[in-house]
């Protein structure tokens, strides 16, 4: 098994997200002693946004690039092959003025590329990441039901346009509305945990 953690939280050690997303892998390296995890921490190690040079890069064809082209194209590159590789991927994904961090986005805007990672056909764009179970770890400071969670829906059409539609959210609501609201939704998210790898 083949996993690729995604944490996108400016927290650090203190991060939500991130713990939920540690705590997923440790599980499920724990079920598979031969995994092998690859991580990414896109708040440490930023990817570089989506610009007019990295579109132009892309629109380039390939013996035309030049050196700046096509080492820019090779850093989406590197994030595509990542995915690809994986049978499993997890992102951790905080609210921030109730959608994700920039830095996840920009980590969706590079991996998202017509023919390599969806097509487009006469029936409507195919996601081409298929066969892939991803779980993605919020965390917010408010509580947001299923109705009206302006996060999520973005995220899962992000996943389904590029073909990994097998996704499982774990949600850690309420960390900013004091400590006892916080840890009870630090123990629903250790609840989805347990009911998802069980």
């Amino acid at each position: 098994m083949n996993i690729l953690q995604i944490t996108s939280s400016l927290r650090g050690a203190e991060s939500e997200s991130t713990r939920v997303t540690n705590s997923v892998v440790a599980k499920l390296v724990a079920a598979n002693p031969n995994a092998t995890v690859v991580t990414r921490d896109l708040a440490r190690a930023p990817h570089p946004p989506l610009d007019e040079a990295a579109l132009g890069a892309l629109f380039t064809p390939v013996e035309a690039r030049t050196p700046e082209q096509a080492a820019r194209v090779a850093l989406d590159d590197a994030l595509i092959a990542q995915v690809q590789a994986a049978d499993v991927v997890v992102l951790g994904a905080p609210m921030y003025n109730f959608g994700i961090p920039v830095q996840l986005k920009s980590w969706f805007d590079a991996i998202a590329r017509a023919g390599v990672t969806f097509r487009y056909t006469e029936a409507g764009p195919e996601g081409l990441l298929k066969g892939k179970k991803v779980f993605v770890a919020t965390a917010r400071g408010g509580v947001y039901p299923p109705d009206a969670d302006p996060q999520v829906p973005f995220v899962r059409m992000l996943l389904n346009f590029l073909g990994m539609t097998d996704h499982t959210f774990i949600h850690s609501p309420a960390q900013a509305m004091g400590p006892e609201a916080a840890s009870e939704g630090r123990a629903q998210a250790d609840a989805t945990i347990e009911a998802a790898l069980a």
